[in-house]
């Protein structure tokens, strides 16, 4: 039997007996004794590793509400508790079902934290659990801002591609389109510090709003500040995600003329 046929039945490996007396335990009570476990990673009436919930994601998991701005050493100091807590060594003379929820747990622990631990993959998470952003969507457009500046970057990297075509790379003319392509790519990276900045202070502003509900409960004009907030982080995203692969697509440009200046 698998292990969610098993937790579904209220039947553990080891606790096989129980299934007749307690038969199928509602949602969010523990496998073993029917306590409620709150989606805690172990039961607090009984002490045994639980199932990961079917909607958990990544926040809840360290027992954090939705919020941007974390403490990154915290989240490293819980993250290396529950590896302790969770390590699947500890669970040597568990039950079969034990051992494999474990095994679950200890790897939603490192997904989370490598996704937790950098601001950008964080916000990138929100948007998707929230429904705002889905892997395979288009992403990417080109900021109105700088149509101008694009358009001036790929007419050098089109004469530059095609100096190098013709062998001319340690020419005049690639010396003048590698200076201008150093000063552009300079230029887009002061950009991108300033998108951060703007990311960050909207982090904030999402933080702020979750607080405020908090502390003042649900109230109607809440769920259209969180669509205007969450609008606002996925198209500064959108962005900072473009002009970051321009500033790669010049620095790779950068490289391959000097590899074959050499």
């Amino acid at each position: 039997m698998t292990i969610s046929a098993n937790l579904q039945s209220g039947t553990p490996v080891s606790r096989a007996t129980k299934s007749s007396a307690g038969g199928k335990k509602p949602d969010g009570a523990c496998w073993n004794c029917g306590a409620e476990t709150r989606a805690a990673h172990f039961c607090p009436a009984c002490g045994r590793i639980q199932p990961l919930a079917a909607d958990a994601d990544y926040f809840a998991f360290f027992g954090l509400p939705r919020k941007l701005q974390l403490d990154s050493a915290e989240l490293e100091r819980q993250f290396l508790l529950l590896s302790w807590k969770l390590h699947p060594d500890n669970f040597v003379r568990a039950s079969d079902c034990e051992r494999e929820l474990s095994l679950d747990r200890s790897s939603r622990l490192n997904d989370a934290s490598r996704i937790l631990q950098n601001p950008l993959s964080r916000v990138e998470y929100l948007l998707e659990r929230e429904g705002v952003r889905r892997e395979g969507a288009a992403k990417q457009q080109a900021p109105p801002e700088l149509l101008a500046e694009v358009f001036e970057l790929n007419e050098s990297l089109d004469e530059m591609r095609s100096v190098r075509a013709d062998n001319l790379a340690d020419g005049e003319e690639a010396a003048a389109l590698r200076d201008r392509l150093v000063e552009a790519q300079g230029d887009f990276q002061e950009k991108l510090a300033e998108i951060d900045a703007e990311l960050s202070a909207a982090s904030g502003d999402w933080d702020a709003a979750l607080e405020f509900e908090s502390g003042n409960g649900s109230n109607a004009a809440a769920p259209a500040r969180r669509a205007e907030l969450l609008a606002r982080l996925n198209e500064i995203l959108n962005r900072r995600s473009y002009v970051r692969n321009l500033v790669n697509t010049v620095q790779g440009e950068l490289e391959q003329s000097e590899f074959e200046q050499r």
